[in-house]
């Protein structure tokens, strides 16, 4: 069982970035030119390495108001055919693009809410998919579930659309809370969702719960947790309450009287971690726990795990393509992310032209620290020696300043120094972002206002 400390990790509640991408996707610029990305995807497809899809589905019926997604709040059932077909336009315009032979290994529908779309929606993307790109037979495929506003048809759709992994909002089940963030779901409701899942023959299950949010207690989420462990799951998620409310204005909503104090914050943590590696999950990292034996843990001990902003993953070395409003795509050499706002969205691609917004092209020590930091966030370790054979130079040369600010975290319990690298303490795999911070050459030193806390 892993142990939490708090008052050694009170000193580190600092703001950080989450390191989904390196640099953060605060440094995208505006106006990248479609053509640049373009160039850069034609030369990329000449390694044909495998290709992960992501699809973003901003609606929402109502605003859960801890929320930090891009969302459209709307009752309007008509959005979703006109979202579902841009969305295969949008896959008809990257397919023009994409080399044939690049197998998709990995799919991930994300949101707002996917479900929101109706089930022949769903077939049809599913359709679309297979029609333009090459689908890996044993393609991992996920999608996040609202089971509030769900029909078992929506389930059954996602299987025939080839999704074969769920992961479902929960946050919080005790009543008081849900109420207090405007998102109310019954146990029952959820348990019911969960049966749906596992009658469909879905072949992963994962739960997201949040720790910080109005009226939580010790005690309150000791029950949250109980019923979780109830449903089985394979993986948990579970993610800090991340207050920007200069980003999402709604979270002014949220009272502060109510708020968990870092007191309480801290205990709550205390109080998941220890619970749910003792109840056999391996703490992966950040907010990631998943079963001994499962895919996520099986490749953190064999060093295959990535991170990528849809959190870990198990496929590394892919391309990630982004399709839909928002959504962000990845290659070895830069970040691209599509129009935020709906209309500008739908009237790039009207023009025939992928929707590009802003992004970010890496430089060579760019790539450099992203590998570093990447390899740290995955592995919870570096070893010196690899990671020279890797870059092509002599690691501890390279980063001595950075080494030396690891070295202080080695006296606070962090870090453990080895032989020829260093591996995290429990109470670094807690504080990850602060270890990574170490070799993050953007961060300024006063990060407030910019990133959410690391704690």
């Amino acid at each position: 069982m892993l142990a939490v400390d708090i008052e050694q990790i009170k000193k580190y509640d600092v703001p950080g970035p989450r390191y989904t991408s390196y640099p953060p996707a605060n440094h995208f610029k505006p106006g990248l030119n479609e053509e640049f990305v373009i160039d850069r995807l034609r030369a990329d497809n000449e390694a044909e390495q495998d290709l992960s899809l992501y699809f973003h589905v901003p609606f929402c019926q109502t605003l859960c108001w801890y929320c930090g997604c891009n969302t459209v709040i709307t009752k309007n059932q008509s959005h979703s055919a006109t979202y579902a077909g841009y969305l295969e336009k949008e896959l008809r315009l990257m397919s023009r693009v994409v080399n044939p032979r690049r197998r998709v290994t990995q799919i991930h529908l994300g949101g707002g809410t996917p479900t929101f779309l109706l089930p022949e929606e769903i077939r049809a993307i599913g359709e679309s998919l297979r029609l333009h790109f090459e689908i890996a037979p044993d393609v991992e495929a996920g999608v996040e579930i609202d089971p509030r506003r769900l029909t078992f048809d929506h389930i059954a759709a996602l299987r025939e659309a080839g999704m074969n992994r769920v992961s479902l909002g929960v946050q919080d089940f005790d009543p008081q809370v849900q109420a207090a963030v405007n998102r109310v779901q019954p146990f029952e409701r959820t348990l019911e969702v969960v049966e749906w899942i596992r009658t469909a023959g879905f072949r992963s299950l994962s739960v997201d719960l949040i720790y910080g949010l109005p009226f939580q207690t010790a005690d309150s989420f000791r029950k949250t947790l109980d019923l979780t462990l109830s449903l089985d799951p394979d993986r948990l998620a579970l993610f800090s309450y991340a207050h920007v409310p200069w980003i999402k204005p709604a979270q002014r909503l949220l009272k502060a009287e109510t708020m968990p104090d870092a007191e309480m914050k801290l205990a709550i943590l205390k109080l998941g971690v220890e619970t749910l590696t003792r109840e056999g999950y391996a703490y992966i990292g950040m907010d990631h726990f998943a079963k001994w034996g499962d895919e996520l843990e099986i490749a953190q001990r064999e060093g295959k795990l990535q991170r990528n902003f849809q959190g870990y993953s198990t496929r590394a070395g892919t391309d990630i393509y982004g399709f839909g409003v928002s959504s962000i795509s990845q290659t070895r050499d830069m970040y691209w992310q599509n129009e935020k706002d709906l209309g500008r969205y739908y009237a790039r691609i009207d023009e025939g032209r992928l929707p590009v917004a802003n992004g970010y092209a890496l430089t060579e020590e760019d790539r450099i620290r992203r590998e570093v930091i990447m390899r740290l966030m995955c592995d919870m370790k570096l070893d010196f020696r690899s990671m020279s054979a890797r870059l092509g130079f002599d690691f501890e040369n390279r980063f001595q300043r950075e080494l030396g600010a690891v070295g202080a975290l080695e006296a606070d319990g962090l870090v453990r120094r080895l032989a020829d690298g260093f591996d995290l303490t429990d109470l670094g795999r807690l504080l990850i972002r602060n270890v990574a911070m170490c070799f993050d050459g953007y961060l300024a030193s006063n990060a407030e206002g910019v990133y959410s806390r690391t704690i």
